[in-house]
């Protein structure tokens, strides 16, 4: 059997990724990332000077980062970034401010708790956004497989920690008075 060229009339071909779903599926992980880095900084300056702000820093740096390297991922695909989901993104985090803490003055355990859990699950969205991706990269060479190998497992880590100190917060949150 004689092997044909990739360009070659009857050659098989991988199956082209529909760039117009990707587009809304990408820009829909930027609004996530977006919400995501607005409220770990918010955590941030929430808890400065504590010991779960030194921990959580650098999660929160690496969140900053994943969110450049999607916009990169997206640039190299050609994928415009659609503002009005930026903004959106922007908008739920602040909108996710106002839930009720059982605290109307100052600020209560409960919301750190329930900020790590939202935490938590971004990353777990934004793993699954890279995992994805990295299966994409077979077959689209814009894609880097290698670097996708790291944002998963940067992403893994990022999940590990955010678990940690949200088990530690629940003893915080519930102990007794």
């Amino acid at each position: 059997m004689t092997e044909q060229r990739a360009d070659s009339p009857g050659a098989r071909r991988a199956p082209a990724t529909d760039m117009s779903l990707l587009g809304i599926y990408l820009n829909d992980h930027l609004a996530g990332a977006t919400a995501g880095t607005a409220r770990v900084r918010y955590l941030l300056r929430s808890c400065r000077g504590s010991g779960l702000a030194a921990a959580l820093a650098p999660v929160a740096a690496e969140i900053a980062d994943d969110r450049t390297s999607l916009l990169h991922v997206m640039r190299r695909l050609d994928v415009p970034v659609r503002r009005y989901k930026v903004y959106a993104g922007r908008a739920a985090e602040q909108v996710g401010r106002l839930k009720s803490n059982g605290s109307l003055v100052r600020r209560s355990p409960l919301s750190t708790l329930w900020e790590l859990e939202a935490l938590a699950l971004g990353v777990e969205g934004k793993m699954a956004g890279w995992e994805t991706l990295r299966d994409l990269a077979g077959t689209d060479e814009r894609l880097d497989a290698r670097q996708l190998d790291e944002l998963i497992e940067r992403a893994r880590r990022q999940h590990a920690t955010l678990e940690a100190l949200r088990h530690k917060q629940v003893l915080v949150a519930f102990r007794a008075a």
